[in-house]
């Protein structure tokens, strides 16, 4: 199949934005109706050439929603934009990524996944040790993490912990490396006019999820190579047998 195959009639295209809201699994993106529309026959294709904004799905903020895999879609919108990809070092995650090309009828885009996994199997970039240095093509790097929750405990520590609040996943490192692990997940809106070559400690992901972001590290060949966590109590009251609100912040540092 290839992309870019037939035209979008004037009568449907009009019906949808140019510029496009998505909610794939939780995770926002913003694109252009173009790219959407670039597989014919594609699912996406579909549902916003043939479909209309009032038979598609939507969450509550009205972005139109795909019950999939968000960190993954990224490489889909890339295959979309370019009628190519190009996968991280050591990324770990072709077969779920072949499922997300099957599930939106991108066929070229699984059977090029298919073949690469024939030809050759991707090397898993080694783990970091002091004095061993990098593979030769690799960006190495350190790559800094943090989260901060607020949560409460009852009195005498006796009932469950209940989160009232979990902040952003602050990224701190180069940003070169930053861009690569992270890529589409990273919100550079509050540092948004740095140069590859520098570093930023002001980026935030777009999911409060750290599990997800270990997953992102991982498959970019980065390892954790230290850690430290801090907290503090306060009480709401000076009533002690009010709940206590306590506060902490982890930072998790990978390096490659």
């Amino acid at each position: 199949m290839a992309l870019r195959e037939g035209q979008v009639s004037t009568s449907t295209s009009t019906s949808f934005p140019e510029i496009v809201e998505l909610n794939i699994g939780g995770q926002p993106y913003t694109t252009r109706l173009e790219t959407l529309t670039a597989a014919h026959g594609s699912l996406l294709w579909r549902t916003f050439s043939q479909g209309s904004p009032e038979t598609a799905a939507r969450d509550g903020a009205g972005r139109f929603f795909f019950d999939r895999d968000g960190a993954l879609f990224r490489f889909v919108l890339d295959f979309l934009r370019d009628a190519d990809f190009a996968l991280p070092d050591a990324f770990g995650e072709r077969g779920r990524l072949r499922k997300e090309a099957d599930y939106f009828l991108l066929h070229d885009f699984s059977k090029r996944l298919a073949e690469a996994d024939s030809a050759a199997v991707t090397p898993r970039a080694p783990e970091s040790t002091p004095g061993t240095p990098p593979q030769v093509g690799v960006r190495s790097g350190y790559v800094t993490v943090g989260y901060r929750g607020t949560y409460t405990i009852g009195r005498d520590f006796q009932t469950d912990a209940r989160f009232r609040r979990v902040a952003r996943i602050t990224v701190c490192g180069k940003i070169s490396l930053v861009k690569e692990v992270f890529g589409d997940s990273l919100n550079e809106s509050r540092d948004p006019d740095r140069s590859p070559d520098k570093y930023t400690s002001r980026y935030y992901l777009k999911y409060n999820l750290l599990e997800q972001a270990f997953d992102q590290l991982a498959e970019a060949g980065l390892r954790m190579a230290a850690c430290s966590s801090t907290g503090t109590c306060a009480s709401a009251s000076s009533d002690p047998n009010e709940d206590k609100i306590w506060t902490s912040y982890t930072e998790y540092v990978f390096s490659r």
